[in-house]
Parts: structure tokens; C-alpha cells; sequence
């Protein structure tokens, strides 16, 4: 669920499967490539900060609260974008090439998707214990590998419905409360963590 939460934003990642959903363009490709980069990068996430926690257990902490403080910056932006919606647009179509390279490009070179993956969701499976941090991982790729296929292959079921600036207007309310959520969850956690080790 937290995996859903966090890749639920409509960002430039979501927004490109979107836009090949609606115009059934690749739209095979552009999931698996998504699903296995997330893949990729939850489980590196998940490795990299276990082994990072194991040799520094304060490290932990700090990402807890960065992440905290990371999600609150993602609800502002979402409620602030709340007041201003605009539909999808569509663009030209592209052949594979591009449409492989641009998918990459809105994985790999957005810096939130690190922080969402490698930082936040890293640091919150490792908060589970060196075993159960692998079945968290586990459940945040399961999420993506349910997300990516239902946005891009539903698409254009919702092309309707993304039409609508009211639309992505309650997406980014939406967004934005959840985010409050989950970073209240791991202020909460981190005080927890602070406690019982008093």
C-alpha cells in the first residue's frame, strides 16, 4: 500500500504510461520497463540502506526523517497543484526507439523516483528487520507490477474521466493527504524507534 501511495502522483513517469495508455502506443514496453526499473531500484533501495543502517545505525534515522520531510514537500506540491488543475494532454506519437529512451529517461533522470524508491521505501522496509524488510520490498514491487499495467492498459477506459480538470484536481488532494499520512507515519515511527531505545 505504501508503494501505491507513493507512485499514485501524477508525475512525469505516471503522466508518459498515461499518455501511451491513451494512445495504445508500446504501451507493453513502456510497463515491464517501469515495473522492472522500480524492481530494480526498491531492491537496491532495500540492500543499499539495510547495509548503510547495518554499519551506521543512526543513518536510519536521519533517512526516516528526510523522508518525512520529503513527503510533506510532495503533499504541498500536491495540494498547491490542486489549485491550478489541467487535463492530460496527449503529444504526437513515436516509434519504439524514442518511446524506450523516453521511458528511461523519466525513470532514471527524475530525482524523486530515487527518493521514493532508494531512500523512502528502502529506509521503511528496513525499519521491518534484516527478514521482513525483503517481504515489504517484495509487496512495494508487487504494487508497482499492478500499478503500471492497470494505468497504461486502462487508460483509455479513463480517457474521459482525464479530460476533466476536477479530475485531477481531487488526484492531487488525494495525493496530498495520503502523503500527510505517510509522513506523520514515520515522524510517529521515529519517535517510537527514539523511545524504546531510551
Amino acid at each position: 500500500m505504501t508503494g501505491l501511495a507513493l507512485i499514485f502522483g501524477i508525475g512525469a513517469q505516471n503522466a508518459f504510461v498515461l499518455r501511451q495508455g491513451l494512445r495504445r502506443e508500446h504501451v507493453g514496453v513502456v510497463v515491464v520497463l517501469c515495473i522492472a526499473s522500480d524492481a530494480l531500484l526498491i531492491l537496491g533501495g532495500t540492500f543499499g540502506i539495510g547495509a548503510l543502517v547495518s554499519g551506521v545505525p543512526a543513518a536510519l534515522i536521519v533517512l526516516k526523517w528526510c523522508g518525512a520531510a520529503y513527503l510533506g514537500w510532495w503533499a504541498v506540491r500536491s495540494f498547491a497543484a490542486s489549485l491550478k488543475p489541467s487535463p492530460l494532454t496527449v503529444e504526437v506519437q513515436r516509434s519504439r526507439g524514442p518511446v524506450v529512451v523516453t521511458t528511461l529517461a523519466v525513470t532514471y533522470l527524475n530525482p524523486n523516483v530515487y527518493l521514493d524508491t532508494v531512500v523512502l521505501l528502502g529506509s521503511l522496509a528496513n525499519q521491518h528487520g534484516p527478514d521482513a524488510r525483503w517481504l515489504f520490498a517484495a509487496g512495494a514491487v508487487a504494487g508497482s507490477a499492478v500499478w503500471f499495467p492497470a494505468l497504461g492498459y486502462g487508460a483509455r477506459a479513463l480517457s474521459g474521466p482525464l479530460s476533466s480538470p476536477q479530475t485531477w484536481r481531487l488526484v492531487d488532494l488525494a495525493t496530498g493527504a495520503v502523503m500527510l499520512v505517510l509522513a506523520f507515519k514515520l515522524v510517529l515511527g521515529d519517535l517510537t524507534v527514539s523511545r524504546s531505545g531510551a
